[in-house]
């Protein structure tokens, strides 16, 4: 796995989109938020993807790209981004190839059970730099404090 620490070169990828593909160098000389979560329509990622998307303008502002990446295909994320009237783009990483480059396929426990899925997780990169990460991300306020990083750049 690359080095993926804050300051690092930000692993490179390439995702489909409903907008088409999508890859790291696609954003040279800009700002992009990429962040990961477990699964489209259950209510935190809404939660956080409707965060993303309110703010939508203000990250446009600010020169910075917001994509939301989990392991569902790009009709599920269609659907979703529909359902709820999304503004951010969705990365469909079905294979979690993306996810484990990032360090977002991690172990995580529910009633004692083990087993691997998703740390919701963040990253905000710049020039191809891995800026800011946020790990084990809470929802509530987080689209804002990535936001207010951003403009911080």
């Amino acid at each position: 796995m690359a080095d993926v620490t804050e300051g690092a070169q930000a692993p490179d990828f390439e995702l489909e989109t409903a907008e088409g593909p999508v890859r790291l160098s696609d954003f040279a000389g800009k700002t992009l938020v990429l962040y990961f979560y477990p699964k489209d329509d259950t209510p935190g990622c809404t939660r956080e993807a409707q965060d993303f998307s309110a703010l939508a303008p203000e990250f446009a502002a600010a020169g910075a790209t917001v994509i939301g990446v989990s392991k569902d295909s790009v009709k599920k994320h269609q659907s979703f981004a529909k359902k709820y009237d999304l503004a951010v783009r969705l990365g469909a990483d079905p294979e979690g190839a993306v996810i484990e480059r990032y360090g977002s396929w991690v172990e995580k426990s529910l009633y004692g059970r083990q087993y691997m899925g998703i740390d919701r997780s963040t990253f905000l990169i710049r020039d191809g730099v891995i800026r800011k990460i946020w790990r084990k991300v809470k929802v509530p306020g987080h689209a804002q404090q990535v936001l207010d990083a951003a403009k911080a750049l």
